[in-house]
C-alpha cells in the first residue's frame, strides 16, 4: 500500500445539506505523482461522488493508473492544455460541486468534507480554493522556496478572494457551465483559473480563499522551469489580463507591498550598476536593500522560522529576482498594450455561454 504523507487541518464541524462532489483531475504523463494524488483522493472521508481523470495527450499511458483507481477516464489524443481538459471533465460530471485537483497534488483526508460543509452552510458561496501546505513533496531548495512562498501568500491574503485557483479549487457546476468554464485559448498551464475568477467577481459572485484547505504539492522546480513558468506562463499573461480588465486588486501577488518591492528592486539594480562610476551610489543601494528587507520582513521571518537562517538568506536573491522579472513582464505588457491599443483584445467569455464548448476532437471516454 502506498504511504502518502499528509497533514490534517482544521475543518468546519456542522452538518451541511448533502451535496454531490465530482473531482476532476487533468493530467499529462502524471506517472508516480498521479498515483499519489489518486491514492489520497480515494482515501478521502467521505469519498467524492465521482472521480474523473482527463488524460491530455498522454505518451506514457498514465491514464491506465486512473483506471486502476476506478476513475472515469477521458482521453484527448493530442495535448490541448489543462483548461480544455478541465472543461471536458466538467461536461461529463454530474456533481453539484466541481472539485478541480492537479495531478501533482495530494489532498488531506478531510478535504471533501471541508468542501461539503463550506458550500452546504453558505448557499451564496460560488467557489473556493485552498493553498499548498508548508511541507512540499520535493526537498531541493527551489521547490521548497517556491512552495513556501505560495503557502505564505495565500495564508496572509483576504479570505474574500478576487480570483480562483484550480490546483485545489471547487465551484458550483451550474455557475461554471453558465460562464463557459475556463478560457481554452490558454493552451498550457497558465492563468486560466485566474481569468475565470476575474469573470466571476465582475459578475458579483462570491469566491472564498479557504486557508484550512491545504494540499501537498509534489512538483520539483529547477532554475529554468521556475523562471520560465513564472515569467512566460504567469507574469506576462497576468499583466495582459490586468490591463484588459483595468483592475489592480490589492491581494495575493498583487499586494501594494509587492508593487513597491518591484520599484525598489529596480532602484537597487540601477544603484549597483551606477556605483561602478559613482561609488556613492553603493551607499544608496544599501538603503534600498534595507527597505526591501523591511518591506518583506514578515515573509523572511516566515522562511527563517520554517527552514532556518541559511535557507532564508538564500531566498533573498531569488525573491528579488522574482520582483525583477515581474516588473519586466509588466513593462513588456504595458508596452504591448500601448503599441497595439487599437487592435481588438481577446474578449472574455460571457455568462451567456450556456455550455462548455466542445473540442475539435472528441475525447475518448473509457
Amino acid at each position: 500500500m502506498l504511504n502518502v504523507d499528509i497533514k490534517m487541518h482544521s475543518q468546519p464541524t456542522s452538518s451541511p445539506p448533502q451535496l454531490t462532489i465530482s473531482v476532476i483531475v487533468p493530467e499529462r504523463n502524471g506517472g508516480v505523482k498521479l498515483r499519489k494524488s489518486l491514492t489520497a483522493l480515494t482515501k478521502a472521508t467521505p469519498p467524492p461522488t465521482e472521480l474523473i481523470v482527463v488524460a491530455d495527450g498522454d505518451t506514457d499511458e498514465s491514464w491506465r493508473i486512473a483506471e486502476e483507481f476506478g476513475a472515469k477516464v477521458l482521453k484527448i489524443p493530442k495535448p490541448q492544455g489543462p483548461a480544455r481538459a478541465r472543461n471536458l471533465g466538467a461536461r461529463e460530471a454530474h456533481g453539484d460541486i466541481l472539485f478541480f485537483v492537479d495531478a501533482d497534488v495530494v489532498i488531506t483526508p478531510d478535504a471533501i468534507h471541508h468542501i461539503e460543509v463550506a458550500f452546504g452552510n453558505h448557499p451564496q458561496l460560488t467557489a473556493l480554493f485552498g493553498s499548498y501546505d508548508d511541507e512540499p513533496g520535493e526537498t531541493n531548495f527551489l521547490s521548497q522556496y517556491k512552495n513556501l512562498l505560495h503557502h505564505y501568500v495565500h495564508q496572509i491574503s483576504n479570505e474574500e478572494a478576487s480570483t480562483f485557483w484550480a490546483g485545489c479549487g471547487a465551484i458550483r457546476r451550474q455557475v461554471f457551465i453558465e460562464f463557459g468554464g475556463f478560457d481554452e485559448s490558454y493552451r498550457k498551464p497558465c492563468i486560466e483559473d485566474i481569468e475565470l475568477g476575474y469573470r466571476l467577481k465582475q459578475a458579483g459572485y462570491r469566491i472564498q480563499l479557504s486557508k484550512g484547505l491545504q494540499v501537498k504539492h509534489l512538483k520539483r522546480w529547477g532554475i529554468i522551469s521556475l523562471t520560465k513558468s513564472d515569467f512566460f506562463d504567469r507574469a506576462l499573461p497576468w499583466t495582459e489580463l490586468i490591463l484588459r480588465d483595468r483592475q489592480f486588486v490589492n491581494d495575493l501577488n498583487l499586494r501594494l507591498s509587492s508593487r513597491l518591492s518591484v520599484m525598489l528592486t529596480y532602484a537597487l539594480l540601477l544603484a549597483l550598476i551606477g556605483g561602478f562610476w559613482w561609488p556613492g551610489l553603493f551607499a544608496v543601494a544599501s538603503i534600498w536593500i534595507l527597505l526591501l528587507l523591511i518591506l518583506n520582513a514578515s515573509l523572511y521571518r516566515f522562511f527563517f522560522k520554517k527552514r532556518g537562517l541559511w535557507f532564508m538568506m538564500r531566498t533573498l536573491p531569488w525573491h528579488w529576482f522574482y520582483y525583477f522579472y515581474s516588473g519586466l513582464a509588466f513593462a513588456i505588457g504595458l508596452t504591448r498594450s500601448l503599441l497595439f491599443k487599437n487592435r481588438p483584445q481577446k474578449p472574455s467569455l460571457s455568462p451567456a455561454a450556456k455550455e462548455i464548448p466542445d473540442t475539435a476532437q472528441s475525447p475518448e471516454c473509457r
